[in-house]
Order: C-alpha cells, then sequence, then structure tokens
C-alpha cells in the first residue's frame, strides 16, 4: 500500500499560510512578547451646514454627550475650513465605533460628514516593542491627549505595490531612515506620532495612517518635508493625503 502525504503534489496548488494575527514585539529572556488584541482609532472629520448654529458651541455639545457616554475622544478645530471640526475616537473593540459613537453623531443636527477625510487604523508592532500593551493600546491615546501639544496632521498614504516584494533588509533600512527622523524630532521634544495600518480598513485602498502631534505646527509640517526627502518617500511613495490639520479644542480620556 503506497502512503500518502499531506505534501502538495507536483503542479497542485501552494501549501495554505500560517495564519497568524497575533501583534508580535521584541524578546525578553529569549520569549517574544506577542498581543492578541490592538487599539483601532477613527477620525471623522465634518462641518455645520446650519449657518445659524455656532459651530463651537455645537462641537462641544458633541463633546459633553460622548463623556456622558465614558467615551474617550479629542476635538480638533479645522484650520483649513471655518466651520470644521474633526473628531477621534478609539477602542479595542470597532463596534464601539458603530454602537456608542455614531448615535451620538445622528443626533446633531445640520451636521455633514466630509467622507474624504475620514480615516480609520489600528496600532501594530514593529518587531521590537517589549512593552505591547503599553505601546499599542497605552501610549497613542497619551499621546494625542496631551495639554501642552495642541496641533496634529493626520494623513493616509500608500506605498507601491512593489515595496512589499523588496528583500526584507532593504525594506528594513529604509523603514529605520524614517524611524529616526522621528526618534529626532522626539528627542528633541517637537513631535510624535500615532501610526496605525489600515489595510482593509480604507475606503480608497491606502495603507496606513499617521498622526503628527506636537507643541507647534511648524515643527510638524518640517517633519513632513524631511520625510520627503527619504528613499521610502521619494520612491516608493504612491499617495499621501490628503491632509487634516487642526489644533485641539476639547480632550476627553477617562
Amino acid at each position: 500500500m503506497t502512503e500518502h502525504s499531506n505534501a502538495p503534489s507536483p503542479g497542485g496548488p501552494p501549501p495554505a499560510p500560517k495564519v497568524d494575527i497575533l501583534e508580535r514585539g521584541g524578546r525578553t529572556d529569549g520569549v517574544q512578547a506577542t498581543l492578541d488584541h490592538r487599539l483601532f482609532m477613527l477620525l471623522q472629520c465634518f462641518v455645520w451646514a446650519d449657518r445659524v448654529t455656532d459651530p463651537a458651541t455645537a462641537a462641544e455639545e458633541i463633546s459633553s454627550r460622548l463623556q456622558g457616554q465614558q467615551v474617550p475622544h479629542v476635538l480638533y478645530a479645522d484650520v483649513h475650513h471655518p466651520r470644521g471640526f474633526a473628531l477621534l475616537t478609539w477602542s479595542v473593540d470597532p463596534a464601539h465605533f458603530i454602537d456608542v459613537v455614531r448615535p451620538v453623531l445622528q443626533r446633531a443636527d445640520g451636521l455633514e460628514i466630509r467622507s474624504d477625510l475620514t480615516m480609520l487604523g489600528r496600532t501594530y508592532a514593529v518587531g521590537y516593542e517589549k512593552d505591547l500593551p503599553f505601546w499599542l493600546v497605552e501610549r497613542p491615546p497619551q499621546n494625542v491627549t496631551r495639554p501642552d501639544w495642541p496641533w496634529a496632521i493626520w494623513y493616509p498614504l500608500r506605498r507601491t505595490g512593489g515595496f512589499n516584494l523588496l528583500d526584507a533588509k532593504e525594506r528594513a533600512g529604509m523603514l529605520r531612515e524614517h524611524g529616526a527622523i522621528g526618534r529626532a524630532y522626539g528627542e528633541a521634544g517637537l513631535a510624535t506620532d500615532v501610526r496605525l495600518a489600515c489595510h482593509g480598513l480604507d475606503p480608497n485602498d491606502n495603507d496606513f495612517v499617521i498622526g503628527l502631534i506636537g507643541q507647534r505646527l511648524d515643527a510638524l509640517t518640517k517633519v513632513v518635508e524631511t520625510m520627503r526627502g527619504t528613499r521610502q518617500t521619494a520612491e516608493w511613495m504612491e499617495k499621501l493625503g490628503p491632509f487634516f490639520v487642526g489644533r485641539v479644542v476639547r480632550f476627553w480620556n477617562g
């Protein structure tokens, strides 16, 4: 009797990839840190079409309602639109945006969502983080709710498909170049960031959402300018933006 092997026959379908949805960080005593969840963050931009309503008052009312529902959030005034604001909310459970945040916004009269500026993403590990709950769940809300760092630039990006086919070492070198710039601005006390993956979450097929947070807007725009001089951005970036630029007018983090 011939023994049957589980290996695929020549010309047959390739073996199924190993399914792994854990976030994986650095190693401590030879044990790799893992996490089975991550934080989702949603930025929604809107304007008040109702000219009678004072947009600042209406936005603060939404903020008060969210706080009443125990919803952590940041409310930004939109630099580009005199009646515009943006709302940033977050949760480890994406159902939170539909079950809790959505009803609050539905009750706001005259509110028009700018879907072109909606950004949804999830935190992710890059492989060196030893304390994954801090880096992926605790740190992002801390960054966006610093009272002394009110300015923010949020934008999505998409790399060209060829980037993912490059040698892993070459990709890592380009990512380190970006990381070095971010660390330099962070150590200078000028900027911090929030990095979110949005594969399959973005209607325009973007790969990532980036939030730059700082005390001065000129420092944040300088980060974007400096990043454009890197190889990853200059050679392998298909699209950046649209950009939301705002200043915090109210926040609540529980």
